[in-house]
């Protein structure tokens, strides 16, 4: 998919400035790419900055709309569909509209929406409106490795669900099988010793991945066949996942419920019936997981999100 890619820098390079309360951050608690930008913005205390819209789980073919707010009206931006400020840009605008987004509030037109950039930039470029205690999401030390990681983690995993989600053939299907969960098995043994994928701190490797695993055995389990085994039958990867949610800035934003309304009344061609599955227990995700045990600095040198 082709996406928007401005940029928002202090020097506006792509005609966007840094500067508080000029854009709206669109996400949504189903979409696991916008739960990336989401957890960074959260880490990083850019609320006071930039403030964040939800759309909510059930959009039609045409766009993600906010059903949730009242009178289905986002409060700031003071529109139904985030199909409208893509088209307030670019009227004859004809590819997907997705979130996360970012949105300029005065002329409500869509900025970007390429996910990758917005949680890097939201590190590099918004560092003058960073809380006090914000994290080093993306240690120089550690950026080679860093890089590795999240591509073996995007292909495998984070697109490795939709693709054996919607393969239309069975050689597709296996394939896309076979790697994904070669690479959750590879993640089991490497987290079976260290507490975060990259180093002893909570990097953008972490956020990139944890997306997925929350939403693996309430979703892709069984609504992508994704069914070898669930989450919680691998030890080390069950204990990590639990460890991020309980961390300030990740279960904070997760919403089961409407997680599950999205993709079993979406995704209508695999789910017909739109019968949404009542289990599995969210309660699980907040049982202890003993990977303090482990070491390591959640925030380094930094400190938690205000909660």
């Amino acid at each position: 998919m082709n996406y928007i890619g401005d940029r928002i820098t202090p020097d506006a390079t792509d005609g966007w400035p840094v500067a508080a309360d000029k854009y709206r951050l669109v996400v949504a608690h189903a979409c696991p790419w916008a739960n990336r930008s989401w957890i960074t913005h959260r880490l990083l205390g850019l609320e006071s900055a930039m403030s964040v819209a939800v759309a909510g789980p059930l959009h039609d073919a045409s766009s993600w709309n906010f059903h949730l707010d009242p009178d289905g009206l986002d409060p700031v931006l003071g529109i139904h569909k985030l199909q409208e400020a893509f088209l307030n840009r670019y009227p004859d605008y004809d590819r997907g509209i997705t979130v996360p987004a970012i949105v300029d509030i005065e002329s409500v037109t869509v900025v970007t929406n390429d996910f990758a950039q917005i949680e890097a930039d939201l590190s590099s470029t918004w560092t003058k409106h960073h809380r006090a205690g914000a994290p080093d999401l993306w240690p120089d030390h550690h950026l080679d490795e860093m890089a590795e990681v999240n591509d073996l983690v995007f292909h495998d995993i984070n697109n490795g669900v939709y693709k054996c989600g919607f393969a239309g053939e069975q050689g597709a299907y296996d394939e896309a099988y076979d790697a994904l969960w070669a690479r959750l098995d590879w993640l089991e043994e490497r987290l079976t010793n260290r507490r975060y994928l990259v180093g002893d701190t909570i990097t953008q490797c972490d956020i990139r991945l944890w997306p997925t695993l929350v939403r693996f055995d309430a979703v892709y389990h069984n609504h992508f066949k994704c069914n070898r085994n669930k989450l919680l039958e691998m030890p080390a990867l069950w204990a990590y996942s639990r460890d991020l949610f309980q961390t300030p800035g990740f279960g904070d934003t997760i919403d089961f419920a409407q997680i599950k309304a999205h993709y079993y009344g979406v995704h209508t061609g695999l789910n017909p019936s739109r019968v949404i599955p009542k289990g599995p227990r969210a309660d699980a995700w907040t049982t202890p997981h003993g990977r303090e045990a482990l070491g390591g600095r959640p925030f380094g040198d930094g400190t938690a999100p205000s909660t």
